[in-house]
């Protein structure tokens, strides 16, 4: 099929060219007036005749003289077109965006089945599908933070007995990501997703159909290892079908989803219990994993695509709704398995991810950095209810705090990645997209959170109006939405090959670290005072901090000594 000439970026930014501002024309250096853009699903190319140079483009991209993706890890992404034209003399045989500046990377094959070629809706049903599932495990998880309340009663048990079965959740929502990535690279994207939901709704409603605590706390474990397969895994469809200048929006999006979900949870359960019994909050959480079920086995993709594969030996997607059933339980995958990862090789690239230095540090990091969310959300209504008298009905208003707190920071988010990158690329020497550039919003989200931190820890103390205790929390929720969308970009960029192993590292540093917090977080508060247990995890936060510089300036050096990842697939 010919390649298509043109494709909507969404960096830079497309108002100019919608608008028909001129820009430079790359051949003849002439300005010229650009149309608005007629097709968001399409691609342009380069060079005089630019139809012509996209029908005689071979098929897999086998004629250029670079891998922009390789080169990107270790020397940084060439998204200039002017920059492209000093390293090589081909420049004409790239692809760009519909700007006439962004080079595309990765560049598109001309395949069909290539999930870069897919139209913009089908690519965002994908995302939102996979955002959607992101969210459950940590709504379902912190759904117990309220619920334990009225099951301590129940089962005559003491509220940090019961909040036990909380944290064995947490710690699987962790390590069940690093799993679905192992699979993930040996079966498939899809299959692995529509398996682990179906028994995430089995566990979901095990857990709201629990009679003792015991059988519980078992659901409870188990929910969290299966309900956790597209916030560990997310990253790996983010990847396969959008190229690096859209990745950072894209992730801010999945990120969203996944830092307002532990918010949600209590929120709503709090509502909940004021006139229902507490089974009903997992009743609804059942609900919507059964939704997030039928639009995975809707609307849900096989997003792998293999391009270091020539086109002859690159096997076909089977059409039709046939074809569709087929990769969604995995038959289709499985009969080209051979031309994956062996189990073995699929196993061991999670550990070769984790091994690489900048990737350690920033799972090291994160989880001295988000462990404190998990410890202050899951515990927070024990320390609310005697000091404020809240009931279950203010305790839900009270959760609107943070849910406002990460909305803001994904509406910041969408604008500022973009922004340092781009503003970081043109001051450059060489004019190419560092992935250390993107742990410069890190420096804006920090003194949100540590200040945060400690205003939360004075207010629980000195009794403060709890006012001041939501602005405490909801500056350092608004610090952590800046801040995972930030680590997670330059994880990303670092080795885009290993974005599902990325991920999962994160998700487990994250979920980790508030497992082991949330064990003696109440114990710590009420030994030291919030004051100084909180104050001293401000000061880790700060601490953990001097990672993020010592990234920025030897990051680079870091990666080029680790090499790259050299993977069978991406």
């Amino acid at each position: 099929m010919p390649y298509p000439l043109s494709y909507r970026a969404s960096y830079p930014d497309m108002a100019d060219v919608e608008k028909g501002a001129k820009i430079q024309n790359v051949e003849n250096g002439q300005d010229e007036k650009v149309p608005p853009v007629p097709s968001a699903d399409s691609y342009h190319a380069i060079g005089g005749d630019q139809t012509a140079a996209a029908e005689t483009r071979s098929e897999d991209n086998s004629e250029l003289d670079i891998d922009l993706e390789t080169r990107g890890e270790e020397q940084g992404y060439v998204l200039d077109v002017n920059v492209l034209k000093e390293i090589t003399p081909r420049w004409k045989d790239y692809q760009l965006a519909s700007d006439g500046r962004t080079v595309l990377i990765p560049q598109p094959s001309q395949d069909s089945d290539d999930p870069l070629n897919w139209s913009w809706s089908k690519k965002h049903i994908v995302l939102l599908v996979i955002a959607a599932a992101s969210f459950l495990p940590d709504y379902g998880s912190a759904t117990g933070a309220v619920t334990l309340i009225p099951q301590a009663k129940e089962w005559s048990m003491t509220e940090n007995h019961v909040n036990h079965s909380q944290s064995g959740n947490v710690f699987m929502v962790g390590a069940g990501g690093v799993f679905v990535v192992m699979l993930s690279a040996y079966f498939g994207r899809l299959p692995v997703l529509f398996y682990f939901t179906v028994t995430a709704l089995w566990t979901a409603i095990g857990c709201a159909e629990a009679k003792n605590f015991d059988t519980f706390m078992a659901f409870r474990i188990l929910n969290g290892f299966f309900s956790t397969v597209a916030q560990g895994g997310g990253m790996m469809f983010i990847k396969d079908m959008f190229f690096v200048h859209e990745r950072a929006r894209k992730i801010n999006i999945w990120a969203s989803f996944v830092i307002l979900s532990p918010y949600f949870g209590p929120m709503i359960a709090a509502f909940i219990i004021t006139t229902q019994k507490w089974q009903w909050p997992f009743h609804v959480y059942t609900i919507m994993t059964t939704i997030c079920l039928l639009a995975i086995i809707l609307f849900g993709q096989e997003t792998y695509y293999n391009r270091k594969l020539s086109p002859s030996s690159r096997p076909k997607r089977t059409p039709g709704i046939h074809g569709h059933i087929s990769r969604l339980i995995g038959l289709e995958q499985y009969k080209s398995r051979h031309l994956r990862n062996t189990f073995t090789q699929a196993c061991s690239r999670a550990i070769i991810v984790l091994l690489k230095p900048t990737i350690f540090l920033s799972v090291m990091y994160y989880l001295f950095t988000f462990a404190w969310v998990v410890g202050i959300n899951t515990t927070l209504s024990i320390f609310v209810t005697p000091l404020y008298n809240f009931g279950p009905k203010q305790i839900g208003y009270f959760y609107f705090t943070p849910v406002v707190s990460a909305t803001l920071g994904e509406i910041l988010g969408r604008y500022l990645h973009d922004f340092l990158a781009k503003h970081l690329t043109l001051r450059s020497k060489e004019g190419k997209l560092v992935p250390e550039y993107r742990l410069m919003a890190i420096w804006i989200s920090t003194p949100f959170m540590v200040t945060g931190i400690v205003v939360l820890g004075f207010a629980l103390e000195e009794k403060w109006h709890y006012m001041i205790a939501a602005l405490g929390w909801g500056f350092y929720v608004f610090g952590i939405m800046v801040t995972t969308v930030a680590l997670t970009a330059y994880c990303l960029d670092c080795y885009p090959e290993g974005s599902g192993e990325v991920a999962a590292w994160i998700n487990f540093a994250r979920t980790t670290g508030g497992f082991i917090v949330s064990y003696f977080q109440v114990d710590w508060a009420n030994a030291m005072g919030t004051k100084k247990s909180l104050g001293i995890q401000a000061g880790i936060c700060g601490a953990a901090f001097f990672v993020v510089v010592f990234l920025q300036v030897y990051g680079e050096r870091l990666r080029r000594f680790s090499g790259p990842l050299r993977f069978k697939t991406d």
